[in-house]
């Protein structure tokens, strides 16, 4: 919606506003400031489309998730590394419902661009070993599968891995 540039003056203005209002002893007035710098600062590193496109996607409402990540223009000048990162994963996923070409793409964008938690790279290199088995690709398939075993501390994507190995031993 706003880019980075716009958040980071935004973010100055408001914590200027808030110094100003502490120092003419309107604490009230400066605290609400403040809070408003903390919730442009939030913005600036959890975009709002983003975000959005996360909670369509938990509801399996892909086409909705879609038109929020196609909200967002210029996404490699708009978004920081980290949510490029999360972007091309979403993109990714989405994109898996109905051309694996792109989604493969995206998917690998995501790994490349560094997602910053274990678990949604266990996520994206699960989505590319489905892919690579779709493609008839079973080594690289297999590759995937170990690496998903190895980041995915907590377990809680042993059944979609279970169900993956079973799809291997029919081709």
């Amino acid at each position: 919606m706003f880019s980075k540039y716009l958040r980071l003056g935004l973010t100055a203005l408001f914590f200027g506003l808030s110094v100003w209002q502490f120092i003419e002893v309107e604490i009230g007035n400066g605290i609400m400031w403040l809070l408003l710098t903390g919730l442009v600062i939030f913005t600036y590193f959890r975009n709002e489309r983003i975000l959005q496109a996360f909670w369509f996607l938990r509801k399996n409402e892909m086409d909705k998730a879609e038109k929020a990540l196609n909200k967002i223009k210029n996404p490699e000048q708009s978004l920081i590394k980290g949510q490029l990162a999360y972007y091309y994963m979403l993109q990714g996923m989405v994109q898996s419902q109905t051309g694996i070409g792109k989604a493969e793409t995206f998917l690998r964008k995501a790994l490349k661009t560094g997602l910053r938690q274990k678990h949604d790279q266990a996520m994206a290199k699960l989505q590319l070993a489905g892919i690579a088995l779709a493609k008839r690709r079973k080594r690289e398939a297999q590759v995937l599968l170990t690496e998903v075993k190895k980041l995915d501390s907590r377990g809680m994507l042993n059944e979609q891995v279970r169900m993956l190995k079973q799809q291997m031993k029919r081709i």
